[in-house]
């Protein structure tokens, strides 16, 4: 995927869900993953001409796992002129060492983005963007129903009460594949994840679960996004299909 395909699916999700007004200020969390990392690449290249005018600011929330090193996330922000912060956090020692947790997922989600939260708020930012993309809404969906029984995905964009912040998701029309193909090609400074239990969560056997069924049943897919998009999913905003027509 190149650069401006990026942009176009971009614009398209801010556009539709009406996710960026004028004078706003969006956090970006930056995992070192290639999902975040092309997030703000996308972000950042969007600013240059959408209509309305938006500030950016780069945050990681450091859970505190050996080797990871924000390095390289620090010189990508420095080259696309994104201020960064860097959070550091015992997230990683709590979870595996003091609590010896064996299904850390919901509750390491809970303390990194409660730490994500402040800090943003601190930077003065009114919104925060998340990285998922087409995939993760799909697979959010699979999950809902399989263990919870109900049809349901995260929305486009949510506002938290608590905290008056925007919770916005402009990569959501994007496949992974796409956003693997453009991480290589724009060589972005991807890091592993050095969570010991990925791979190995039931996120994973979603991911490999729609993989499976659009193998055998071509177009699955996309025909599954659509049922969300047109699904009238509590929680999710109102969609303007036509947003520039």
């Amino acid at each position: 995927m190149k650069l401006q395909q990026l942009l176009s699916y971009t614009r398209r999700a801010v556009d539709e869900y009406s996710m960026i007004q004028e004078g706003d200020h969006i956090a970006v969390g930056i995992s070192g993953g290639k999902d975040s990392l092309t997030l703000l690449y996308a972000l950042q290249g969007l600013r240059r001409f959408y209509p309305n005018h938006f500030q950016l600011s780069a945050v990681t929330v450091d859970l505190g796992y050996e080797k990871f090193s924000t390095e390289p996330i620090a010189k990508l922000c420095a080259e696309l002129d994104v201020p960064y912060t860097v959070i550091k956090t015992d997230i990683a020692h709590i979870l595996f060492e003091e609590r010896k947790e064996t299904n850390p997922c919901s509750l390491c989600a809970k303390m990194r983005k409660g730490a994500l939260n402040e800090a943003i708020l601190e930077l003065g930012c009114n919104k925060v963007a998340y990285g998922h993309h087409k995939d993760d809404i799909i697979e959010t969906m699979l999950l809902s129903m399989i263990f919870e029984g109900r049809f349901h995905s995260f929305s486009p964009k949510t506002f938290l009460d608590r905290r008056e912040i925007t919770v916005i998701r402009p990569m959501m029309f994007i496949n992974e594949a796409d956003i693997i193909g453009f991480a290589r090609k724009y060589e972005l400074p991807v890091s592993k994840s050095r969570c010991p239990i990925d791979g190995f969560t039931k996120r994973q056997y979603a991911k490999e679960l729609l993989h499976q069924i659009n193998t055998e049943n071509p177009g699955a897919k996309e025909r599954m996004f659509t049922a969300i998009l047109n699904g009238n999913i509590s929680g999710w905003p109102e969609r303007n299909p036509h947003p520039r027509g």
